[in-house]
């Protein structure tokens, strides 16, 4: 990526967020997990939260805010995660693909605490 990064759509943790919901949404179209609707829902919430808050911190002028809003998205993913057990262990058809989902999940939240650090670190004095 080289230099400085411009729009959000450049930040390697939204474009893995973008990733994640794409495969969070794939997901919950099969079947019977599709009939699960509140689960569905839920774990779509919760990715969809993920992106959106990393691309709202970024276009945030206060280190502060930019910090609430990626600290936001952390915790989503938190949440997609332990959502992801609650699938695992009741729709065992899609079990592989959750636990593929959740490795890019700990990728994903390792990305956001570098966002963390790096935005903190720039800004800090």
């Amino acid at each position: 990526m080289g230099g400085r990064v411009t729009r959000f759509e450049e930040l390697e943790a939204w474009r893995a967020a973008r990733e994640v919901v794409n495969r969070v949404y794939s997901i919950c179209r099969r079947p019977p997990l599709s009939r699960d609707f509140g689960l569905c829902s839920q774990c779509q919430r919760a990715a969809v939260s993920i992106m959106t808050n990393i691309a709202e911190g970024f276009e945030r002028v206060h280190v502060a805010e930019k910090l609430q809003f990626y600290n936001i998205a952390r915790a989503s993913t938190g949440e997609v995660r332990s959502l992801s057990y609650v699938v695992e262990d009741n729709y065992t058809n899609v079990a592989d693909e959750v636990i593929q989902l959740r490795d890019g999940l700990h990728h994903l939240g390792r990305l956001i605490t570098g966002l963390i650090r790096s935005t903190y670190q720039r800004h800090k004095s």
